[in-house]
């Protein structure tokens, strides 16, 4: 293989009025998604006999801000394997180093996702959310042990299929939360969906934790439960009222730890309301849930559970298996060092490419194995 170009036989497939320039190992076969990351098609691998996902990103370098995401994305998922997680199984470009535009990431296919069975009249059990709740729990503590934040836990990029397996995808806001000798960039708030942003962040905290994800998994399981977003707000003020409303106006203390004046001064010119009764505002949930809902719907970060903690809750309790819950280290800092210095597309390009190299070296040797 050459260190500049992949050389590889391809074939074109328009879909949608989108081309496709894919590897001859794989047969396009129809739009399945689309998104600000590009289109994703379902494909039939040649070799494998497998149904697989392709996702095209297109313009990989229009905006660096979206270039990092994506090597930030692809360089997370070559560390991270486990059940509960979308898997990268190959990945190529049509072009050589120096002028490549677009890049094709193949992943398992999976059916739908969880905000598409949340909208529909598809019927949703107790047995189901404890099963998908479990799922999201299980991967998720394997992200967390290796100091991965997501940062953009929403039903959307929960995807399931057919026998209600569950995979978290989306990792292009995650962080890697290393220590203070190696911050990779200011914590901005710039990071999830707003219906799903912990408080911490819609107050603009400088420093945040594995917390938020704590945060929107109980947005997401209150919306399994009731069908609808728990916090459907239409900016930050309102979101944060929606907020406030829900869990009653935060003590003394806990408006202390807001380091935003502006955000610190909104809060306080709230009238005082408490919590509302959980019993109320989810009548006809299973009465463990309301536990989990507690345990994780928490003004304050520090009051929240952890992932291995919220495992333990008697919710999802039938399903606790610590043995069958696997864990890793820490991810190596030097892959991350693009996120703490100054970097332009053409280095950029260079670590895309050696990237697409590595991630193609790891496929054949798999196959070979195989």
């Amino acid at each position: 293989m050459s260190l500049n170009s992949l050389n590889l036989d391809t074939a074109c497939y328009i879909v949608h009025g989108t081309n496709f320039q894919v590897s001859k190992r794989y047969s396009v076969l129809e739009q399945v998604g689309q998104g600000a990351y590009g289109i994703v098609c379902a494909a039939q691998d040649e070799e494998t006999q497998e149904s697989v996902a392709v996702k095209k990103i297109e313009n990989a370098f229009e905006h660096i801000t979206f270039t990092k995401r994506t090597l930030r994305e692809l360089r997370i998922l070559r560390h991270l394997q486990h059940e509960n997680l979308i898997d990268v199984r190959n990945i190529f470009l049509a072009g050589s180093k120096d002028d490549f535009e677009d890049i094709y990431v193949i992943s398992e296919l999976m059916e739908t996702d969880l905000a598409s069975i949340l909208k529909s009249t598809q019927p949703l059990t107790d047995d189901h959310c404890q099963f998908f709740l479990y799922q999201i729990l299980r991967g998720m503590k394997y992200v967390h042990s290796a100091q991965v934040i997501h940062r953009d836990l929403k039903p959307r990029n929960l995807l399931v299929n057919g026998n209600c397996d569950l995979k978290i995808c989306d990792f292009g806001l995650a962080r890697v939360s290393f220590s203070k000798e190696f911050q990779t960039c200011p914590m901005t708030e710039y990071v999830c969906t707003r219906w799903y942003r912990a408080p911490e962040v819609l107050c603009s905290w400088v420093d945040y934790t594995t917390a938020i994800d704590i945060w929107s998994i109980g947005c997401i399981f209150a919306e399994m439960l009731e069908r609808k977003p728990l916090f459907p707000g239409h900016n930050t003020q309102h979101q944060l009222q929606s907020i406030i409303s829900f869990l009653g106006k935060p003590s003394a203390e806990e408006l202390n730890k807001i380091k935003n004046e502006k955000c610190r001064r909104f809060i306080e010119s709230l009238p005082a309301t408490a919590a509302q009764s959980l019993q109320e505002v989810f009548p006809n949930a299973n009465p463990s849930a309301m536990e989990f809902l507690s345990a994780t719907l928490r003004f304050d970060p520090e009051q929240r559970v952890a992932v291995t903690e919220a495992l333990t809750l008697s919710y999802v309790s039938q399903l606790y298996c610590p043995e069958d819950e696997p864990v890793r280290g820490p991810l190596d800092t030097s892959d991350f060092e693009f996120e703490r210095r100054k970097i332009n597309i053409k280095a950029l390009r260079e670590e895309l490419w050696l990237e697409v190299l590595y991630l193609g070296s790891i496929h054949e040797h798999s196959m070979d194995k195989m």
